[in-house]
């Protein structure tokens, strides 16, 4: 007989119950597939604040924020009573032939806060179906103007923009693609924009100048007639907190204007109050997209919904095209879904209600705070923004193939952190922390204590076991 979730007690079941079913009957994201089936991941059995409970019972710091996603915190009585209430009102309506007025009053509320001319919206899922549906627009939209050779989409190695085919396609992480197909016909890819890899004796300027000079090139190389989009996380998240060099947004953006093809900023962690603004483009990069993709923060993960913002310019030019007949044959099930979208609305009354306010009040305190851990031997750089870091271990910087020792460190500093009462998104050397925006200056600095106390205890287990030299 299928076990029956009690919701009421599920904290009272442990983790034993809970790994068992998922070893059972769960096929995990990003398996190997040795495991693959047959994995048993730590279980968390609820959440309150910035804090969740795991399955032994111990309370976290729940450091990145589930997965950049629980940015007003878990267990907010407002969010739960709107998706309460929304169900009871209206649960779903067909948006093929249908309207529903959260969807309505919340398109009203994002165009306000998009930059430019951003002020339309297309709902999807989540962030992997906001990326497909703005690479899916650009196609459509050149199609219409009669360019249908204008497809090639570019972006970055290091980059991470989702799992759905075309999206994947645009991931630059190492290792994403070694065992996946993808549309590497569709796709180019530019270098990394991370100044902390950048060659030796390189001035941060200089590099930036190099990063664009290689996009100038590329248009050159393939045409600019070939060319439809460039995309780009204004800060790359899953690729280890990368910020950019100063102005090589805007450099990028000007080179898209000049050449016609569409700039997608993919703001799916960046917006929503990660860097203090619902939208990061124009207010901290001074940069105008053709679209914004978003999802996460949109609904602090209490409800799956993403969307993209798109140009009302692009919109007109196909309205006043020679095809007033052709379809965007686009669209999925849940798209506008009220009850998303009515969490959103409110989601979004928390934020401007002080919350971006404190973000950026605080988010200067969280960086220094996490700088000061660069002062320990195995940490290589302290890097972010707003209320996003990352901490990267550099535990070989001789060998050309560090992966095994990073990958050592990286699981035993997520270990120890556990232990000690924080969650971390270890990648590979890399610990993101992305925390509920909520988090105070206290809570910060327990955060910053337990990293520490997390990296030493790594370093001297390492020098220990002759893994490193220190």
């Amino acid at each position: 007989m299928a076990a029956k979730l009690d919701i009421a007690n599920a904290p009272q079941n442990g983790a034993g119950e809970t790994s068992a079913l998922a070893e059972k009957h769960l096929v995990q994201p990003w398996p190997v597939a040795g495991s693959i089936g047959a994995e048993a991941r730590g279980a968390i059995e609820s959440g309150d604040g910035i804090y969740v409970v795991d399955g032994e019972g111990r309370r976290l710091i729940d450091g990145p924020a589930g997965m950049w996603c629980v940015n007003v915190g878990h267990r907010r009585a407002e969010l739960a009573e709107v998706l309460h209430d929304q169900a009871m009102a209206l649960s779903y309506n067909s948006p093929w032939y249908t309207t529903n007025q959260p969807s309505a009053a919340l398109a009203e509320r994002l165009a306000a806060h998009a930059p430019g001319d951003l002020s339309h919206v297309f709902y999807t899922t989540g962030g992997s179906s906001a990326v497909e549906t703005a690479l899916r627009f650009m196609q459509f939209l050149n199609n219409v103007r009669g360019r249908p050779e204008k497809k090639l989409i570019v972006s970055r190695q290091g980059g991470y923009h989702g799992s759905t085919y075309l999206s994947a396609s645009l991931n630059g992480r190492p290792r994403d693609h070694d065992w996946m197909d993808s549309a590497t016909d569709q796709v180019a890819k530019l270098a990394c924009p991370n100044p902390f890899r950048r060659p030796a004796g390189q001035s941060e300027a200089e590099f930036c100048d190099r990063l664009v000079e290689e996009f100038r090139a590329l248009i050159e190389e393939r045409g600019p007639e070939r060319i439809g989009a460039f995309i780009a996380e204004p800060i790359m998240a899953s690729g280890g907190v990368i910020v950019p060099p100063e102005g090589y947004l805007r450099r990028m953006r000007t080179l898209c204007s000049e050449h016609d093809i569409l700039f997608i900023a993919d703001e799916v962690v960046t917006a929503f109050g990660r860097l203090g603004e619902v939208f990061a483009s124009k207010a901290v990069f001074g940069l105008e997209p053709d679209m914004i993709t978003f999802a996460k923060g949109v609904t602090s993960g209490y409800f799956p919904l993403g969307g993209v913002m798109i140009s009302s310019r692009l919109l007109e030019s196909l309205r006043q095209s020679n095809h007033s007949d052709a379809m965007f044959a686009h669209g999925l099930t849940y798209s506008s879904h009220p009850i998303g979208c009515a969490v959103a609305l409110r989601n979004l009354d928390i934020l401007e209600d002080g919350l971006l306010d404190h973000v950026k009040a605080i988010s200067g305190y969280f960086q220094k705070r996490l700088k000061s851990l660069e002062s320990l031997p195995l940490v290589g750089e302290v890097r972010g923004m707003g209320l996003m870091a990352c901490i990267e271990c550099v535990a070989d910087r001789v060998s050309n193939n560090p992966l095994t020792l990073d990958l050592e460190v990286g699981k035993r500093i997520d270990r120890h952190c556990q232990e000690l009462g924080l969650l971390v998104r270890p990648l590979i050397n890399m610990c993101v922390m992305s925390p509920p925006l909520t988090i105070s200056t206290a809570q910060i600095g327990d955060m910053v204590a337990i990293l520490d106390a997390s990296i030493r205890r790594a370093m001297d287990e390492l020098v220990r076991e002759g893994l490193w030299k220190g």
